[in-house]
């Protein structure tokens, strides 16, 4: 065997394990690129803490109607909520003259194309009234309002139009709770539009990955009085994909007011330890609501999952959570209500939409200081609340803007300043 043949023996080996290892590289490239192409569904995020998740509504002025974001303005919250790990938003209506929703999901398409890095899902709301709702008429809370089919059709017509976007759709927006008297409507209601998008699901007109829900207070889903356990619920349980239920500590500051006195045994604390401790009960509040929805809900489908479609904490008010009431209201506390929920809701695996991503002040746009107007992360202008604060020090929002104004620190980043404003818990508080 001369030395001119093992050397082209061995070249040859070398050529081709060089072809192998180029195959196999390809090989893999080509599946990366077929998983990348895999549609991410609403199984893949509905607990996945990987999608942290949020309510939103863009408007920045006093009048809805007469004043709807444009899309430049969207797209620059809707890379605030990127930069921050939101990656799943929840909208309210689909309403004709607030076409909100359908330009939030527009604006994430562009923003798709303009960035193969940006990824953002929708949970559509379409919202859902009684009879004479909203009018100088008397609410008729057994018969459903006949615009409800029109909202129902538009949010299909939506998720049909957006669907790498939209991946759940809620009927209704705390629509079953009786303490909503000006709109709410029997569970009967409700389940009709479920079973209608359900079986839309069945027939092939609507995505068979879009999960159906509806997204309601506690205690419409089971988890509080027991007047609410009726057999309607019971089959709209079987019939949603999974149960969307909102928690409110913060509201009960005021209707629970016991739940916020400083016990006897922390009568010695400081105050700072105080609010502490105050709010770990919060979460702890929170957390009960959660489990006994779960416990009712478990009772009727054992499958069914149960993610938080709402909770939140306002910044400011000038009413019954504000300085003369339970004083449940600053940044600190929404901070550190914010920082406890997201550690808990991501290490159960629970999908928590907090309420909400920026200040609106049409809520109650006759009151400035109202506590409606003040449950966002950021203000108005665009400046990160103290439950942001870490995140402008990471430069996380660096080049980004709101309304064309660098994001910056409330309160100048000036922690004392800020705790100037924080009280105690009202312990002498009667309501």
């Amino acid at each position: 065997m001369t030395i001119r043949f093992l050397k082209y023996l061995f070249f040859s080996l070398l050529l081709l394990l060089v072809f192998a290892c180029d195959k196999n590289t390809s090989s893999k490239q080509v599946h990366l690129k077929e998983a990348l192409k895999k549609e991410v569904t609403a199984a893949d995020i509905l607990g996945n803490p990987k999608y942290l998740a949020i309510s939103y509504g863009g408007y920045r002025e006093k009048s809805r109607e007469d004043h709807q974001p444009t899309i430049p303005q969207l797209k620059e919250d809707l890379k605030l909520m990127h930069a921050m790990g939101i990656r799943v938003l929840r909208t309210y209506n689909v309403q004709p003259k607030l076409p909100h929703a359908a330009n939030v999901l527009e604006a994430i398409s562009q923003l798709k194309k303009e960035d193969a890095n940006f990824e953002m899902y929708v949970m559509l709301g379409g919202w859902i009234d009684c009879l004479n709702a909203w009018s100088d008429k008397e609410p008729n809370h057994n018969i459903e309002s006949p615009q409800n089919a029109e909202e129902v059709a538009r949010a299909i017509i939506l998720a049909n139009k957006y669907p790498q976007i939209v991946k759940v759709i809620a009927v209704g927006n705390e629509a079953m709770v009786k303490w909503a008297t000006s709109y709410y409507v029997q569970p009967a209601v409700i389940l009709k539009w479920v079973n209608h998008l359900q079986n839309l699901k069945e027939s092939g007109k609507l995505s068979k990955d879009v999960w159906i829900t509806s997204s309601d207070d506690y205690s419409s889903w089971g988890g509080g009085d027991a007047v609410y356990h009726t057999q309607d619920l019971e089959k709209l349980i079987k019939a949603v994909d999974y149960v969307s239920m909102h928690t409110y500590p913060y509201h009960n500051t005021h209707y629970n007011p016991t739940f916020w006195k400083v016990p006897v045994e922390e009568q010695e604390l400081s105050n700072l330890e105080k609010i502490d401790r105050a709010m770990l009960r919060a979460l702890q509040f929170a957390k009960k609501q959660y489990k006994d929805v779960v416990k009712y809900v478990k009772s009727i489908d054992s499958t069914k999952a149960v993610h938080i479609g709402e909770t939140g904490w306002a910044t400011v008010s000038n009413g019954h959570y504000g300085a003369n009431g339970s004083r449940a209201t600053d940044e600190y506390k929404q901070a550190l209500y914010y920082s406890h929920l997201r550690a808990w809701t991501n290490k159960e695996r629970i999908s928590c939409f907090y309420f909400e991503a920026f200040d609106e002040q049409w809520k109650d746009a006759e009151n400035e200081q109202g506590s409606e107007n003040h449950f966002g992360l950021f203000t108005l202008k665009g400046e990160a609340k103290y439950a942001l604060w870490p995140l402008v020090d990471a430069g996380v929002f660096k080049g980004l803007t709101r309304n064309g104004m660098p994001i910056k620190k409330t309160y100048q980043g000036d922690k004392k300043t800020l705790l100037k404003e924080v009280l105690v818990p009202n312990t002498t508080y009667n309501r």
